[in-house]
């Protein structure tokens, strides 16, 4: 195959979007497996559907550019996901986590999805302030990424304790077919990679205009959004608010802190004029999504609109 063809955008922007599909599918795969929804959304989607922004942090470490990239390309996502990403499932089939039947186990596994969803979103807030706390001389430094890691593996480690809680609970066993899951899964992180290296060097070709270095942040942190995108509208059709709520919030958490964190400890990571404003928008809007599943445990279909017009307003701001 003609080398060149390899590096054209069309190609690898095709060969992102199909590395991505087959990760979801086998995603798909673990989930009528009996991965419980919230589990799923909290502890094994994000790692998927943010292995891009991860990617992207080894790329810009490879290729020596501004770690203020990955800061613009992790809030950028972020605030998609917790935005656009919720709203317009919101608007087209309505978000509702209300029980599925009248059985009072129904009812109490409706009420156990609500609550680890608010402590979810609640985890936004700690991540955004700890992340704001620490950089306020406008940079986070290799103790700032240690610290940022290390709270969002102690976040994990809860998730983990569930997952094995309900393994006990449901005497489940390993599978030996999850060893061709995970291979499978191996295959679409190299094609993402692969895929995002070669769009990172393509931008860094082109110096000035929209499509160009100056926004190779946006730009990415547009593109890391389209697996979110994918999930967001496969669940919410099938109408399985907790996967979407939590596959999104649980993104978040990736790019804010791991990401960041992870630049930090190789490089000092200075933070963009946007940093401020931008985590202000993300952590109001993590408070309105709070509010909307505490009060009606459901985002109305208007409030969709809402966020979808300040996510306008944002991409607006941005450009």
């Amino acid at each position: 195959m003609n080398p060149e063809f390899l590096q054209h955008p069309a190609y690898l922007l095709s060969l992102f979007l199909i590395a991505s599909t087959l990760m979801i599918w086998r995603l798909e795969r673990l989930s009528e497996g009996g991965v419980e929804g919230t589990v799923l959304g909290n502890l094994v989607m994000p790692y998927l559907s943010g292995l891009g922004n991860l990617l992207f942090v080894f790329v810009i470490l490879r290729t020596g550019q501004s770690g203020a990239e990955v800061m613009i390309n992790c809030l950028v996502n972020n605030a998609t996901n917790l935005t656009l990403l919720l709203g317009l499932p919101a608007l087209i089939w309505g978000l509702s986590l209300a029980p599925r039947g009248k059985a009072k186990k129904a009812r109490q596994q409706a009420e156990l999805h609500r609550l680890a969803l608010l402590l979810t979103l609640l985890a936004i807030f700690f991540f955004g302030g700890i992340t704001w706390a620490l950089g306020r001389d406008g940079t986070l430094d290799f103790g700032d990424g240690l610290a940022l890691i290390g709270l969002f593996f102690l976040w994990q480690l809860f998730h983990v304790y569930e997952v094995l809680k309900e393994n006990v609970r449901s005497s489940g066993k390993f599978n030996p077919w999850m060893l061709v899951e995970l291979l499978l899964l191996a295959i679409g992180g190299y094609g993402l990679y692969f895929s995002i290296s070669g769009l990172v060097d393509w931008l860094s070709g082109i110096e000035t205009g929209l499509i160009s270095r100056e926004n190779m942040g946006l730009l990415t942190g547009l593109l890391m959004a389209l697996p979110n995108a994918l999930l967001s509208f496969f669940y919410g059709s099938r109408g399985e608010a907790d996967v979407v709520y939590s596959a999104q919030a649980g993104d978040a958490h990736v790019c804010i802190p791991l990401c960041v964190g992870l630049y930090a400890i190789i490089h000092p990571l200075p933070l963009p004029p946007e940093f401020t404003p931008a985590i202000l928008m993300i952590a109001g809007v993590a408070a309105f999504h709070v509010i909307s599943l505490a009060l009606f445990r459901r985002l109305h279909r208007f409030s969709g609109l809402l966020l979808i017009g300040l996510y306008g307003a944002f991409l607006y701001w941005s450009a």
